[in-house]
């Protein structure tokens, strides 16, 4: 007896029945299996208890598309983006702030510094690890 007979007798697993079901849901979106031959064959994926009757489900149908490569993450902008993005939040936080004392009647103490201090903090201290790590 070869290894694929002796194969064709093992138990499969609920994995396996999911991974059979997945490639046939697959079949379908591309057009290979109309809906009624896709039932018939997931129902009997799903009552599948060995290989044996597992394999066949599938043989007709190619082999899946290899999957798509893992998108990276977007890579943070360059540092004079940053600080573009800096001086537009400074833009932004001095306006509230002047137009706040502006109505006030007087000068408000002035907060964008704390934010803004910290913000450019970061940007430094990036700017100073991308450096280290580059060296």
């Amino acid at each position: 007896m070869s290894s694929d007979d002796d194969r064709r007798h093992l138990r499969v697993s609920d994995a396996d029945r999911e991974a059979t079901a997945e490639r046939l849901r697959i079949a379908v979106d591309e057009g290979r299996l109309d809906l009624t031959e896709y039932d018939a064959r997931v129902r009997s994926a799903y009552a599948a208890t060995t290989y044996g009757e597992l394999e066949p489900l599938t043989a007709d149908l190619p082999a899946p598309p290899p999957p798509a490569p893992a998108k990276k993450p977007a890579a943070r902008g360059t540092l004079l983006d940053e600080w573009r993005e800096w001086l537009g939040g400074a833009i932004i936080m001095i306006a509230i702030w002047g137009t706040t004392s502006f109505f006030a009647g007087s000068l408000h103490a002035f907060w964008p510094a704390i934010p803004l201090g910290i913000w450019a903090a970061v940007i430094v201290a990036e700017a100073l690890g991308k450096k280290e790590k580059g060296a």
